[in-house]
């Protein structure tokens, strides 16, 4: 069994680079901590819409305290011009399980895009950042449980290439659930060091 991440996420960039993000359609891409007042009303908006679709049993929801925790990788979308949230995910790494073929795994979680962003591609960008990190953190495997009325999240991630699959992780197959899996390609090699 892989152990879990003891050590917090770094930028994907060079040591000496400045902190790595993501930037494309007017909005950049970066890591966050999740207990930002802005980040904390943003998750409240997500939770008060799945609230609306499922009971509370259906709704698997990392709170702020369990997106701290060292396996996690948060990361925000922000209006480049304005600096104003617009969108924010996550993945938790997890160990292998017979569900996966004893792999570890990257788990998205938390993909919010706020309203007034949505039709700018903020959740793909949100998600292949998201992928591009689990790369580096050497998994090969990004899995996710959506709701079965989630139908923009539903139509985000089959356009990223997942493909249905059974329940993992523990989650109940309670006919709400769909449950997606995407292998991912190998981790890019660090680049060489320049000579001068």
């Amino acid at each position: 069994m892989t152990p879990l991440r003891t050590t917090p996420f770094l930028p994907t960039a060079a040591p000496d680079a400045p902190a790595a993000m993501a930037q494309g359609a007017g909005v950049r891409v970066q890591p966050a901590r999740p207990d930002r007042p802005d980040v904390v009303a943003l998750l409240a908006q997500l939770d008060d819409y799945l609230a609306s679709l499922f009971p509370p049993s259906a709704n698997h929801i990392l709170d702020v305290q369990a997106l701290l925790a060292p396996e996690v990788c948060f990361l925000v979308a922000e209006d480049a011009a304005s600096g104003q949230l617009v969108g924010c995910g996550a993945y938790r790494r997890m160990p292998g399980e017979a569900e996966t073929g004893h792999a570890a795994y990257g788990e998205v979680k938390r993909m919010m895009v706020a309203p007034a962003a949505r039709g700018r591609g903020v959740g793909r960008m949100l998600l292949t950042e998201l992928e591009h990190r689990m790369q580096a953190d050497g998994l090969g495997l990004a899995l996710l449980e959506t709701g079965d009325l989630q139908h923009e999240a539903v139509r985000l991630y089959e356009r990223a290439g997942y493909e249905r699959r059974g329940p993992f992780g523990g989650y109940p197959d309670n006919g709400l659930s769909l449950f997606y899996a995407k292998r991912l390609g190998a981790p890019e090699p660090a680049p060489a060091p320049s000579r001068p």
